[in-house]
């Protein structure tokens, strides 16, 4: 319904510019409310599942950290090794419009994150780097 009111204001918007008509008669129509949706969330099992799909050091850690942490990819894909803080178990990540926030992850996580940062061999200092070569930070699109 929402679409269908947009297109005809849209459209009686654009024939009143052009000068077809004198006066728009969908100026005062207004979009239908939408209903707030109730977020939808994996099961026990479903994250067992997803846990037993991780093959690497690395897989493991990245969906712990999102599992855990609940950070959006283009956060986690900025952080840099040194924001992690283990003795906290936290990081500061820069989300949507460069705002800052501490946010925690759980042991599970911690080992996983340590184990991945303990078998990588390359110098890069961000956090997540991509596996194949040249090896350089993740990114949304990898």
């Amino acid at each position: 319904m929402g679409h269908r009111v947009r297109f005809v204001k849209s459209l009686f918007k654009w024939t009143h510019e052009e000068g077809f008509i004198l006066k728009n008669p969908a100026a005062k129509l207004k979009e239908p409310k939408l209903g707030k949706r109730i977020p939808k969330f994996l099961s026990e099992h479903e994250i067992e599942h997803l846990r037993e799909g991780c093959h690497t050091s690395m897989e493991n850690a990245l969906f712990e950290f999102f599992y855990s942490t609940g950070c959006r990819i283009g956060e986690v894909a900025k952080l840099n090794r040194d924001d992690i803080n283990f003795t906290e178990n936290s990081v500061i990540v820069h989300g949507k419009g460069d705002k800052e926030r501490e946010v925690y992850f759980n042991i599970r996580c911690a080992i996983w994150l340590k184990r991945y940062l303990d078998e990588r061999v390359d110098d890069e200092h961000c956090l997540f780097v991509t596996e194949r070569k040249p090896i350089r930070r993740m990114s949304v699109d990898t």
